[in-house]
């Protein structure tokens, strides 16, 4: 199957990928079926159903109103996302909601949306089932998806295992590992983000790819300068202060002066990933890198690069993420980028491995010092536990971003002090990641029931929906 880079990196509300961008793609999907059938005027109810990592912690990933929105038709990547709390309570309150902005019908929170917090469907963690009824609560249509991270979503007719959307697509360089890209690049003279392009123009041209790549780029900014003006406590109920808006005041004041500290380049780059990271446990909008999860990563880095290293500039941010692209398709083909599945080690080490290899070739790496630097910053983060407190993407996931941020920065520099050779191929750890997931307990995969979502002193009885 083809993957694009505009799979891996999508703009979407926080603070899930899997929890929130899946589910509204999902329902939209669901409904958008009933209205293709010639069904939609007969629907008198919808009822939604969350299973495992959705069940146990939709609540506070948002799960419930990403599903209410979708069904009204939103995309992720178009919701306004300062009105959706306001929406929400007046669709709540009247109870009525209207499919696809077409069809009123009524709605009853309680009843029409149920998560189960310890059942789980067979084929992924992250299930939800959609059903609709007519007027004599006779079912129309049943569904069930997967949102199997990123904000990837399959349905029910996916066989076991498969856990990619179908994409036909026939691209010029197709591979499933890494060592098939870097023949690529060693027969050709290519590097890999030039593989990634030549791919990419199996969709678009080359321009409209450059186009959309600094889109992203742009919108990534964006949601940094948000996140340094936001100040206050993030929503959810563990009070969680946001510190970015501090920390760049702290960081200018400080640049008005001599530089006394050689490592305060590091706390930018923590800046970039908090600012990114509390934006996003807000809900507000994010570019998902590869996850919602790990979103402070690729931009954090992305930032370091356009600020910190001489002469960088557009065709850089261009190859970084085409580069991040390349590496993410690997893991999304051959382990996992949901944290539901493998744990953070496939969100956060995912997207760490990611920024690492990116920065690699923006600083003139050769193609095998960037599949080292990849394997680098996997290797390191081999086993990474989910276990988000109250089941918010807040503790310990902003801090999370931040650190791997750095230890991506580090094992590209790591990677380009050698001449590429090394022991472990990035093939060989990511099927090591995959297998460590597999080993994982569930309750260190994104359903709070481990870890420090279970060792911490004062949790909150009440955790709101974000």
């Amino acid at each position: 199957m083809a993957i694009s880079v505009f799979d891996l990196f999508k703009i979407g509300i926080g603070p899930s990928s899997s929890h929130t961008v899946g589910p509204m793609i999902a329902a939209r999907k669901f409904i958008l079926g009933i209205e293709k059938s010639k069904q939609l005027k007969n629907v008198t109810r919808i009822q939604s159903e969350m299973y495992g990592s959705l069940g146990a912690t939709g609540k506070a990933h948002g799960t419930p109103k990403a599903i209410i929105l979708g069904l009204e038709g939103e995309e992720p990547d178009q919701v306004d996302a300062t009105s959706i709390s306001t929406r929400i309570e007046k669709i709540q309150s009247e109870g009525r909601l209207n499919l696809l902005g077409k069809h009123m019908i009524n709605y009853d929170h309680a009843a029409d949306q149920k998560l189960y917090r310890r059942k789980s469907l067979p084929f992924h963690p992250n299930g939800m089932t959609f059903s609709a009824y007519d007027e004599k609560d006779k079912e129309i249509a049943k569904k069930t998806y997967y949102s199997v991270g990123g904000g990837f979503v399959v349905d029910d007719s996916k066989k076991d295992g498969d856990l990619i959307a179908e994409d036909e697509t026939k691209i010029k360089y197709p591979y499933d590992k890494a060592a098939q890209l870097l023949e690529y690049c060693k027969n050709e003279s290519l590097n890999i983000s030039d593989v990634m392009m030549a791919n990419e123009s199996a969709w678009r041209s080359e321009s409209k790819t450059r186009k959309e790549l600094l889109h992203l780029w742009s919108v990534m900014q964006e949601v940094v300068n948000r996140g340094i003006e936001n100040g206050g406590v993030l929503p959810g109920g563990l009070n969680v202060e946001r510190r970015s808006h501090k920390l760049y005041l702290q960081l200018t004041k400080k640049s008005d002066k001599k530089p006394d500290d050689p490592l305060t380049i590091l706390d930018w780059v923590t800046l970039y990933a908090l600012a990114t990271n509390e934006e996003n446990a807000a809900g507000g909008t994010v570019v998902t890198a590869p996850t919602n999860g790990a979103a402070g990563i690729i931009p954090a880095v992305l930032h370091y690069y356009m600020r910190f290293v001489p002469d960088a500039d557009e065709d850089g941010v261009v190859r970084f993420l085409l580069t991040a692209a390349a590496i993410g398709i690997l893991y999304k083909k051959n382990a996992s980028i949901s944290g539901a599945e493998v744990g953070c080690q496939g969100e956060v080490g995912s997207a760490c491995s990611m920024a690492a290899g990116a920065l690699a070739e923006v600083l003139g790496g050769s193609p095998s010092q960037v599949e080292n630097a990849a394997e680098i910053a996997m290797e390191h983060n081999l086993g990474l536990t989910c276990d988000p407190i109250g089941g918010l993407v807040q503790i310990p996931c902003i801090e999370r971003n931040a650190s791997a941020s750095v230890k991506a920065i580090h094992a590209a520099r790591m990677a380009l002090q050698g001449d590429g050779t090394h022991f472990v191929s990035l093939d060989r750890v990511i099927r090591t990641m995959r297998k460590t997931g597999e080993d994982m307990h569930l309750r260190y995969k994104e359903t709070s029931r481990g870890g420090l979502a279970t060792n911490v002193l004062e949790v909150p009885v009440n955790i709101i929906e974000c």
